[in-house]
Order: C-alpha cells, then sequence, then structure tokens
C-alpha cells in the first residue's frame, strides 16, 4: 500500500502552514512499516497528519492511498485509525468499551467484538484490564488503550501524533518501543509525528523532516541522519559541528584533519558541501601536552559530563558556519579551563556530510 501526497497545502485562516507538500510513502521493504514526520514545534507536522486523516480541508493539491484519491471520502470511511497526545479516550466508560467502539460502529457480532477486545489487550500488555475504568489509568496505559482502540478495526494505516509526548521520559523510550513491535505484529502501516530525536529515530524505517511548513529530508532514517541536506537540518538532527570541507581525490579535507570518503560512505560522484561532526569525534589537549591536532583554539566553557569532559571551544577563526565546536578533552591530560587554549583533532567515524550548504 502506498500514500501519496501531491502538492498538498493547509491553511488556517490567512496562514499557510502546510506548503506544496509532495511525498511518496511506502510501506513494502526497505521502507518499512513506520514513517516518522519529525521537526520542530509550528513546523506543519500534526497539520499534515490531520490532513491525511481527513480532519483538517486542503488548500490544494491531492492525498490518495492504494490509488485511491481521498477527496471526495470522509474521515470515518477512511479505514484509518488515529491516536492523538492526550489519548482522547471515552471517560467514564471500561477499556473494554473504548477498545470496543470502533468494532460496534462498525457491526461486528457480540462475540468477535469480545474476543478482539481480548487480543488487543494481550497485544498492548495490559491483560485482565478490560473492566478498568480509563479513568484510573495511568498516562502510559490509557495511550495504549488508545492505541488497541485505534488498531482494533485492523485500519489500513494508523496515524499517531505525538503519542509520547505527555508521558514522562523514562515511560517514553519503553513505549517507543512497545509501539513498533505492535505496528510489526500486525503489519500495520503507520505514520508517526514528533518532535524528539530519539523517538523519531527509534520509530520510523523512513524519516521526514518539516520546517516552516515544508519537507526538507525524507529518505531512509539512516540516511537522513547521515546525509543532512543542508546546515539547518544538520544542527536540528543534532550535529553539534559543521566544518567547510573540500574533496581532493579519495579523502574530504577539513582544517581539523583529512577523512577518507570511505569511512563517510559517499560514493564518486556525491556532493559535499561541509562535514558534521559529533563532540565524542573531536578530541582536545593543551598546547603542548602530547601529540595533538594541529589547530589551537581559546576554550569558552568546560561542562563535566558523567562520562567525560566536553569542552566548548571558539571556533571563529576556523570555516565553519558555527561560532562555537564541542570536543571531549583526552583523559590523559589536565582538565581544561576557560581561557585555556588547546589542539583540536578527528578521531572515530562519528560523521556526517552536509550535501548542500543552505541556511
Amino acid at each position: 500500500m502506498t500514500l501519496v501526497v501531491d502538492s498538498v497545502a493547509v491553511d488556517y485562516g490567512d496562514a499557510r502552514v502546510v506548503r506544496d507538500v509532495s511525498l511518496t510513502l511506502a510501506t513494502a521493504p526497505p521502507a518499512g512499516p513506520v514513517t516518522a514526520i519529525l521537526g520542530p514545534s509550528g513546523c506543519g507536522k500534526s497539520t499534515l497528519l490531520r490532513a491525511v486523516a481527513g480532519l483538517v480541508p486542503l488548500a490544494s493539491g491531492t492525498i490518495a492511498f492504494d490509488g485511491q484519491d481521498l477527496a471526495a471520502v470522509p474521515p470515518h470511511r477512511r479505514d484509518f485509525g488515529m491516536v492523538f497526545q492526550d489519548a482522547q479516550l471515552f471517560p467514564g466508560r471500561s477499556v473494554a468499551a473504548n477498545i470496543a467502539y470502533g468494532l460496534r460502529a462498525r457491526r461486528w457480532p457480540r462475540e468477535q467484538i469480545a474476543d478482539r477486545v481480548a487480543q488487543m489487550l494481550d497485544l498492548v500488555r495490559l491483560p485482565g484490564m478490560a473492566r478498568r475504568r480509563v479513568d484510573d489509568l495511568s498516562g502510559g496505559q490509557a495511550q495504549r488503550v488508545a492505541l488497541a482502540r485505534a488498531l482494533a478495526p485492523r485500519p489500513r494505516l494508523l496515524l499517531l501524533d505525538e503519542p509520547l509526548a505527555a508521558l514522562d521520559a523514562h515511560l517514553r523510550g519503553k513505549l517507543a518501543d512497545d509501539i513498533v513491535g505492535i505496528v510489526e505484529a500486525t503489519a500495520t502501516p503507520t505514520i508517526v509525528v514528533t518532535h524528539d530525536h530519539d523517538e523519531a529515530a527509534t520509530m520510523g524505517d523512513t524519516v521526514i523532516v518539516m520546517r516552516d511548513g515544508g519537507v526538507v529530508a525524507a529518505d531512509l532514517a539512516a540516511r537522513v541522519w547521515r546525509y543532512p541536506p543542508d546546515e539547518w537540518t544538520a544542527h536540528f538532527l543534532g550535529w553539534e559541528n559543521l566544518l567547510a570541507a573540500e574533496r581532493i581525490g579519495d579523502v574530504v579535507r577539513t582544517e581539523l584533519g583529512d577523512l577518507p570518503t570511505r569511512q563517510l560512505g559517499i560514493g564518486a560522484d556525491d556532493p559535499v558541501g561541509a562535514v558534521a561532526i559529533r563532540a565524542e569525534s573531536l578530541r582536545a589537549r593543551p598546547v603542548g601536552a602530547g601529540p595533538g591536532g594541529t589547530v589551537a583554539l581559546p576554550v569558552l566553557r568546560v561542562r563535566e559530563l558523567p562520562e567525560r569532559t566536553q569542552v566548548i571551544l571558539d571556533g571563529s577563526a576556523l570555516n565553519t558556519p558555527v561560532a562555537e565546536l564541542g570536543a571531549l578533552a583526552d583523559d590523559d591530560t589536565p582538565p581544561p579551563r576557560p581561557g585555556d587554549r588547546i589542539t583540536v583533532r578527528l578521531v572515530g567515524a562519528r560523521t556526517g556530510i552536509v550535501t548542500g550548504r543552505g541556511d
């Protein structure tokens, strides 16, 4: 099954919140069943999801699923399941009554409804809770019930709008893993909207990055993180450092050292706009304290992390779009202090390639 979004725009009043979005989301390998739409607050990601569900009208463009144009199909006829950030369960009713809601609307026989509710409770790891009132559930339990309710009628597509945002941090990772397992077990194509990088990486086989109502990146998750299309996307995806780069034969040259193209996983014709580097791939040591890099930079701040000491350096002397660089201090040298000058060198393979420069 394939979802095709073609030149879609959505307006709220006089404001255009989704701008000319075109996407084709396939659910067959290698794409996988889960697509994550990732972006900052206000970028239009939830609005796009609601447009797919039919909950907001299109200003222009079309949305089709499995070859069918959905323009004339009302939300309740699209056969899509949806889970919202706050679960939106029916208060005062039991867990079983909530899960059975869509089944009753489809006039399933009573015996089949009871069997399906029991199956769904086992699937979401809430066996024996059919009679529990939803008002007495924890946040994590409520989201599991909402997921069971959405999946019970066997929807063609599952839409999850920030399903973990209202939960405590220690619950989000566990439930993210569980949701992936559940949708894989039911073979349900799924789109999840999130502003959280870890959730997108955990749940998404494919990741779409949105900014200001438009799509700036869409690919398999590993490729989106490794090859951001511009500097804004690289920063948004968590790459702390960007260095100007020049490709010379089979190496990519930066001011802090050279990187083999094979290490970066790029082909002979792949563009290189900049190198994206995480702090753990830069090592810093005081000038004169043994072998170090060829570039010395002033220390602005020092952070004592649980496992390592991180230094924030003044990178204004480098050809980089950011004024500060993060690096880890070598363990065998005295702790650096603000104002020290320390050398920096590239290590490891925690690097990406920015394919364009952009803003």
